[in-house]
């Protein structure tokens, strides 16, 4: 994933962007970046990793070079940005969020007429870089950002910063991530998470629709392009990836999970699937609201019987070699005995992906002495990794645990009968719920449905992406 936020304003926004980017840091893990451009017009640009350091930490002791009424930051779960471009079209920098599935195909027709794109350590071409080039190919701005999303095989939102101290945000043609802009007395400010700039002064002013372009000073915000009627936003947002106080389209990211919990709890009991258990529980963190919303809506009392640890590593704060960052994994978990020795638990977390960190949290709890341990997903299995924001990110879909169990149960066949493995009230469904149960440890197991999770998110589900549970575009 990733994230950015910028600003324009009367005033120095220096706090602003650092705050703000911060705010940000639950969406990414590996780079950040800040780009200020002071009266002179001069920017200045810092872009630490933050795989070992939180970003708060890293950018500290770079606030005194910087300085500006206008600049823009960003979280990235993958290359590093913000980056300084020089073309015909002025000198701009440019931080972009998605995925472009074409990448090598964009890559050849350039380097077939002599351009050269800077490698990095793993040999691929920065995705930012990539974006900027086309952008490049066209007469203005505006047609090369249009340009780019056109012929961009995955998704493309992105924050520009021109020379003249404006700034260019672009949502996604299909509007798989929000973008929202907040106003205060003496500005502007453009991020992902509406929530970020409450806490700055902002108030909300506007959220860009599918497509839309919007050109951002001090003085106000102007409409480019008008926004598209389609729109496909990412289910996990509010699933998963976006923070509790967090609004799209209007619809809150807690409210949805407690709204989640208890629809999974009414089907439970409509199924008479509902287990007698002492104690029901969320897997923190974002497990946490869907298992309140599901103990309420049972009447089974909940309850924390392990919290994780993370003053010195929460997710954005992880280290780099995998096997400290499963040690990690196993160390941020405490137990609270009391609460789980000899009781019977169910938990609900906001997803199972491949499944590995959860059956090492099913052992910590049968070791911890619990006597029952089942488990719901607040979404329906995944089935397709994420072509689009790289959400589910695998070198295969059989990485995915449901998947993975499909052939293992019915070989190649079984790629016929997706749908009906994907609903847990059909023969194949249930077969799918043992297996992964046998395998996991689980006394139980259930997964929201499809429609379960698009009621709870509360729009129109024809603008919602469902493609990791359906495969459908």
């Amino acid at each position: 994933m990733g994230a950015f936020f910028g600003a324009a304003s009367r005033r120095d926004v220096t706090l602003d962007v650092f705050f703000g980017v911060d705010y940000h840091s639950h969406l990414g893990t590996r780079r950040a970046g800040m780009v200020m451009r002071d009266g002179n017009g001069n920017f200045e640009r810092q872009i630490h990793s933050i795989e070992n350091t939180p970003f708060r930490t890293k950018f500290e002791n770079d606030l005194s070079t910087f300085r500006g009424c206008t600049g823009i930051g960003c979280i990235s779960d993958s290359d590093p940005q913000p980056l300084l471009v020089r073309s015909h079209l002025g000198v701009f920098a440019i931080s972009t969020v998605g995925a472009i599935g074409n990448a090598s195909k964009l890559i050849k027709t350039f380097t077939g007429v002599g351009h050269q794109f800077m490698a990095m350590s793993s040999g691929d071409v920065n995705a930012t870089e990539l974006a900027a080039a086309l952008i490049n190919t066209q007469a203005s701005l505006l047609e090369g950002i249009q340009y780019a999303q056109e012929v961009i095989e995955g998704s493309l939102t992105l924050l520009i910063m021109t020379e003249d101290g404006a700034l260019i945000a672009a949502r996604d043609r299909m509007g798989r991530l929000p973008v929202h802009i907040g106003k205060d007395d003496e500005g502007y400010c453009v991020t992902f998470e509406s929530f970020s700039y409450g806490k700055l002064g902002y108030v909300d002013e506007h959220e860009l629709g599918s497509g839309e372009i919007v050109r951002i000073t001090a003085e106000g915000y102007e409409t480019l392009a008008q926004p598209r009627n389609e729109m496909r936003i990412c289910a996990f947002l509010w699933v998963y990836y976006g923070y509790p106080n967090s609004n799209y389209e209007g619809q809150n990211v807690e409210v949805m999970r407690y709204r989640n919990g208890a629809i999974m709890a009414q089907n439970d009991s409509a199924a008479n699937m509902l287990p007698d258990v002492d104690y029901v529980a969320g897997v923190p963190d974002s497990g946490l609201p869907h298992g309140i919303g599901y103990a309420t809506e049972s009447g089974k009392p909940f309850a924390r019987p392990f919290v994780k640890y993370t003053p010195t590593w929460p997710r954005s704060f992880m280290p780099a070699n995998q096997e400290v960052r499963n040690r990690v994994a196993k160390m941020k978990q405490i137990p609270v005995p009391e609460l789980i020795y000899n009781k019977r638990l169910l938990f609900v977390d906001d997803s199972i992906v491949r499944g590995t960190q959860l059956r090492e949290t099913v052992d910590f709890l049968y070791g911890a002495g619990a006597a029952e341990v089942h488990m719901r997903s607040a979404c329906p299995p995944i089935m397709f990794g994420c072509k689009y924001l790289s959400f589910s990110r695998s070198n295969s879909d059989y990485e995915l645990i449901a998947r993975r169990k499909i052939r293992e149960l019915e070989g190649d066949d079984g790629e016929k009968h997706i749908e009906e493995y994907s609903d847990g009230r059909s023969e194949r469904g249930k077969c799918l719920l043992r297996s992964i149960c046998e395998e996991m440890g689980f006394d139980s197991l259930g997964f929201q449905s499809l429609d379960g999770m698009l009621d709870a998110i509360g729009i129109d589900r024809k603008l919602v992406c469902t493609y990791c549970w359906n495969g459908k575009e």
